[in-house]
């Protein structure tokens, strides 16, 4: 595997440059400041709303910081994802179609070499959007309601991760035969609607990455579900579907 290292810092020289580094990480920095935020304000919203309205009466419990977990985890395993896999859509058709690849792979670099380059930054990214997402879920709501546990917090977060990394990885693939990046996207997000789908067997969401879904909730609310499984699945799933990346651009024309 020629030439990985300068590739690897080609990679993060390139996000530094570009929104890649900040786009990611300001996302989930979004939904971890605002989750808090929209648990507390709703029951006071709804109780609002019903004084506007003669003789209707809702009872809403106090929020707790319960609720903005729950709420947080919501726009982990939905919308985050689905931010990832937006972004993963380009990894290698970008550079395939910009023609960029082909200036690189002149070089005595492997082909191997940047595609795993492209998965270690885009891994890296995710780290990084992790930690971001959980300082910042973790001090908003011990600022909303004087109490957030960091053992859920890092539980659910750490199954977001991998959830992330197996997404990541897909897209990998997918970038990697793909030409266009939004149809390496359109693929993607149908991959996620169909292990969504699947989650809904639960056989399935005992023992594949479908039970990523549940697992992030579950972690984040305090309740239980099998995480074991689910993970240990989803990280061998992702190194799979790298060692895939990596043979599907082998074959690829540049």
């Amino acid at each position: 595997m020629r030439g990985f290292a300068p590739l690897f810092r080609k990679e993060l020289r390139e996000m530094r440059r570009t929104a890649r580094l900040w786009v990611l990480p300001g996302i989930m920095l979004f939904f971890a400041l605002t989750a808090p935020l929209l648990a507390k304000l709703t029951p006071i919203l709804l109780n609002s709303g019903a004084l506007a309205e003669e003789g209707v009466v809702i009872q809403v419990a106090d929020p707790t910081y319960l609720d903005a977990y729950r709420s947080f985890s919501q726009n982990l395993t939905q919308l985050m994802i689905m931010a990832v896999i937006i972004a993963a859509g380009g990894l290698v058709s970008g550079e395939v179609r910009k023609g960029t690849a082909a200036l690189v792979l002149a070089k005595p670099v492997s082909r191997a070499a940047f595609v795993l380059a492209k998965g270690a930054s885009q891994a890296l990214l995710v780290l990084v959007t992790a930690l971001v997402g959980a300082a910042g879920s973790w001090a908003a709501t011990y600022l909303a309601f004087g109490e957030a546990p960091v053992a859920a917090l890092v539980a659910g977060v750490g199954l977001w991760t991998v959830m992330a990394l197996l997404f990541s990885a897909a897209m990998l693939v997918i970038s990697a035969g793909v030409a266009s990046q939004p149809g390496a996207a359109g693929i993607g997000l149908g991959a996620y609607a169909l292990l969504a789908v699947l989650s809904l067997w639960s056989a399935a969401k005992r023992f594949t990455p479908a039970g990523l879904f549940d697992a992030v909730y579950a972690a984040l609310a305090g309740e239980s579900a099998s995480l074991l499984w689910p993970a240990l699945t989803g990280l061998v799933g992702a190194g799979l579907l790298l060692t895939g990346a990596v043979a599907v651009f082998r074959t690829r024309e540049i």
